[in-house]
């Protein structure tokens, strides 16, 4: 299935890439592994992680505190945020 991120989403994924650079290097790397890692898992079977709220499908990081928000919409998967989970769960998607 075809996935496209938001304006928001590449953004999040940006801040959080950086902010693991910051804190050593090569460690956004390692986080954006796991992302994709889950962005595959998604991509292939995005019913298999069940809807959050509304229509929001929450898929866990391995190893990192991070979800990522999606819906489905038709034959496309669209990758609304990369949550960080520390954040106050009101600014969710």
């Amino acid at each position: 299935m075809k996935v496209v991120y938001t304006t928001k989403a590449k953004r999040d994924l940006r801040l959080a890439f950086l902010w693991y650079e910051e804190q050593r290097a090569g460690l956004g790397m390692d986080f954006l592994d796991c992302i994709e890692v889950a962005i595959e898992s998604i991509a292939r079977m995005p019913e298999m992680y069940v809807k959050h709220h509304e229509n929001f499908r929450r898929a866990l990081i391995r190893r990192f505190p991070f979800s990522i928000f999606y819906t489905i919409e038709q034959a496309t998967v669209v990758v609304h945020a990369i949550f960080d989970n520390r954040q106050n769960p009101a600014r969710l998607p």
